[in-house]
């Protein structure tokens, strides 16, 4: 055997060590195996001609989706931390509707994860189990998403309770009535929970594509606990830039803003497709007559953040 410089023994220490450390750094993939969606034709979600024939492609029959978002003012966990980000709304979730408006939810009762479960039972009395395990941030982390972690801590707010209970509802509720976050999809190398960290980097996505806080604002639409607005006031200025009429939710007997709904088909998956806004099948549940309050920000329940 040859010997080795001191200059060459250095060079393979070095590289051995980056090469450990390269693989205790490396970070699992959560995308979906979608190769045989290459073959496969392609159409908007909702305005196909003949049945989608492989469901990991085109979310089916969920086709009409839903990206949701909510204004709230306050979290009520502000003293440990959990605050709104200022200028921006929050995620709600990402929807599977029907096309016709209609869904579907919880509809793998394998992966339920929701400590909560709204509603508690199926129309035909059958209960929805409670999630008693670990809360799902804790999956985010085993696939070393930290910086998934810390961006859906800043912009996935939930009230009343940790966020962590919030991304469990919308994954068990909705990703599982959608085709497209299906386990089969994943083949043979799924690990688990990949699902659930590709659902929500598929709602963060989506969520990107509707900034409804800067295109309010856009039009000189800004929370205000003095000035008011009308429900054409609002539905204008989004549809103006969007193309489509969202769904405003607003409570109080309809006059103070609190959620919107942004309807769209999707050419491919929900993942990585494009989104093409439609209108919403569901009547705002804003007043036409009356005020709208977009309120401001409770003083201290907001943080300054890095969109």
């Amino acid at each position: 055997m040859g010997h080795f410089s001191a200059k060459t023994l250095l060079a393979l220490f070095v590289t051995s060590v980056i090469g450990v450390q390269a693989s205790k750094s490396s970070v699992p993939d959560t995308f979906p195996i979608l190769l045989a969606c290459n073959s496969e034709p392609s159409f908007f979600s909702c305005e196909n001609t003949t049945p989608v024939k492989n469901a990991c492609c085109s979310p089916t029959p969920g086709g009409l989706v839903l990206l949701t978002q909510f204004w709230s003012t306050y979290t009520g966990l502000e003293k440990k931390g959990q605050k709104l980000p200022k200028g921006s709304w929050t995620i709600h979730g990402l929807w599977p509707d029907n096309c016709d408006g209609s869904y579907e939810q919880y509809c793998d009762l394998s992966r339920q994860y929701d400590p909560v479960p709204s509603p508690a039972n199926f129309p035909n009395g059958t209960v929805i189990p409670t999630w008693t395990g670990p809360g799902v941030d804790t999956f985010i982390k085993k696939f070393g998403r930290e910086g998934l972690l810390k961006y859906m801590n800043t912009y996935w707010i939930n009230q009343g309770a940790p966020n962590a209970d919030l991304w469990a509802h919308e994954f068990s509720k909705h990703a599982t009535c959608t085709s497209t976050f299906d386990l089969t999809c994943y083949g043979s190398s799924y690990k688990k929970h990949q699902d659930v960290v590709n659902y929500y980097d598929a709602a963060i996505r989506a969520n990107h594509l509707y900034p409804t806080f800067d295109i309010l604002a856009a039009s000189g639409i800004v929370p205000s606990n003095k000035t008011s607005y009308t429900l054409d006031q609002l539905e204008i200025a989004l549809t103006s830039q969007i193309g489509a009429t969202p769904y405003l939710g607003c409570r109080n007997n309809g006059t103070v803003l609190s959620e919107l709904w942004y309807f769209n088909h999707v050419l491919g998956t929900e993942q990585y497709g494009t989104y093409k806004p439609v209108k919403s099948t569901t009547t705002s549940s804003c007043s036409r007559t009356a005020p709208i309050w977009y309120y401001e920000r409770s003083k201290g329940s907001q943080e300054e953040v890095r969109k």
